[in-house]
This record gives C-alpha cells, sequence and structure tokens, in this order.
C-alpha cells in the first residue's frame, strides 16, 4: 500500500491575509498539518511520500526548515493559482507530477493547511475507512448547527422561506444533515484520474469532533480557533500530541 499525502497552499489570502504561513499558537499553522502526518506515519506500515503544491516561498520556507519530515515541494503554475481554481485540479496535478518521479500510488490524502484541529484516530479511520469500503472518496464532516429543512430561511420573492420546504416541526424529525469541513479527503487514485466533479464518485464520511474545526475567513475566526485549540491540548491528549510534535 503506498499513500500520496498532499498540501496545498496558495500565496495570500482575501479573508485573513497570508493566513497559509501565519503562527497558530506560536507555531506555523503550516506544521500542524505536517505534525499529523508525521505521527500517523511512525504508526503506520503503509509507505508514503508528502508533497506541497504552492506558489509562496514563505510556505516553502516553512516545509524545509521543518525538521518533522522530508516534504516534496511542487512549485504551482500560475494556471493553477487563479481564485476560480478547484482544490481538486491541484491535487491531480500533485498526482500527475509524482508519480512520474515514484510511480503509482494506493491512496491521495490531501489535508487542509487551515485545519490545525485534527488528530492521528481522524486520519488513521479515514484511511481504513476507504480501504475496507467501495467508497471513491471519504470526507470529513462535522455535524450540522443548522438544518435546511428545518431552520435555515432564504428570500424569495414572497418574503422569507425554509431553504428545502417541509413540514417538519421539529429538527428530529428532519434529515440528518452534516457540514463538509474540508479537513481531510481520502482519494482513490481511480477516482483522481478520472478528473470528474467531487459528488460524480461514491462518498463516504468520518465525523469529526464538531468544536475542533471552524472555517478561517476572518481574523476572529484565528483568535477563536486559537481559544478552543489551547483548551483541546491541554485537555485532550489526541489533539495534544499533534501541538506537542512540532
Amino acid at each position: 500500500m503506498k499513500l500520496l499525502f498532499t498540501i496545498c497552499g496558495r500565496a495570500g489570502s482575501k479573508g485573513i491575509k497570508d493566513k497559509n504561513v501565519k503562527n497558530f499558537l506560536d507555531k506555523p499553522l503550516a506544521l500542524y498539518t505536517l505534525s499529523v502526518i508525521d505521527l500517523y506515519l511512525k504508526k503506520s506500515a503503509y509507505d508514503a511520500d508528502i508533497v506541497i503544491n504552492t506558489d509562496s516561498e514563505k510556505l516553502i520556507e516553512i516545509f524545509n526548515n521543518s525538521s518533522l519530515r522530508p516534504v516534496d515541494i511542487i512549485e504551482r503554475t500560475p494556471d493553477l493559482a487563479g481564485d476560480d481554481i478547484a482544490k481538486v485540479d491541484v491535487i491531480q496535478n500533485c498526482l500527475e507530477i509524482m508519480e512520474e518521479k515514484n510511480g503509482s500510488y494506493d491512496l491521495i490524502v490531501d489535508l487542509d493547511i487551515t485545519s490545525p484541529l485534527r488528530t492521528v484516530k481522524d486520519l488513521d479511520g479515514m484511511i481504513e475507512n476507504k480501504l475496507n469500503s467501495d467508497y471513491d472518496l471519504i470526507f470529513s464532516v462535522t455535524d450540522s448547527r443548522r438544518n435546511p429543512y428545518f431552520n435555515m430561511v432564504m428570500e424569495t420573492e414572497h418574503g422569507y422561506d425554509r431553504v428545502i420546504k417541509s413540514d417538519f416541526n421539529t429538527r428530529q424529525e428532519a434529515p440528518v444533515i452534516y457540514d463538509m469541513n474540508a479537513s481531510i479527503y481520502v482519494y482513490s487514485r481511480e477516482f483522481l484520474q478520472r478528473k470528474v466533479g467531487l459528488f460524480d464518485g461514491k462518498c463516504g464520511i468520518h465525523k469529526m469532533f464538531d468544536t475542533g474545526v471552524l472555517d478561517l475567513d476572518h481574523e476572529n475566526d484565528m483568535f477563536l480557533m486559537e481559544v478552543i485549540a489551547k483548551y483541546l491540548f491541554e485537555n485532550n491528549e489526541e489533539f495534544g500530541e499533534v501541538y506537542n510534535n512540532i
């Protein structure tokens, strides 16, 4: 079994300036991703390579200066650096380049730089779930705090109405909904090579700790996640080992 771990990060950011190269609780945000991969591979029997695809010199420097584990560098080309480029296109580019160098991979595991609160158990569980299922891909989710069948509304020409029309009167009656948190994706090689949309394949999910992941779109989000992270690192061994390993 051979794994390719992909880490994708552009230079700059519209929400939080240069968020991929920021520190998070006094350690580089990007190294939390490398730390969880390192901890996983210390316990795993699988062969693996790690690659970062970026147009950020600062991000390349962070990975090159880390003593955690060697990382291959792919300098992102301008045609893959635009706002309208899907991340899966960048992951496919990683696969093509790394397979030219190292031969075929069985699974491709993408981890988002802006999700520092994940555990080795999350990563291991998703990889094993993928290996023991017929899913084309598995992605991480959290329980949704809102439900489009019950308590989410949108503007219409007649005022505001539920996003999805329904007669549900309680949340418990409505279908269970999850939020995609973009933390981890595990793809089969064959699915990625098809170059189709995410939901054109058979999808599975892995549920993560729901307060462990926030969308980092504004400076306040970074502050709030650091507050949560400090508590988790000090009180939860599984989260704490990722922090302490950096």
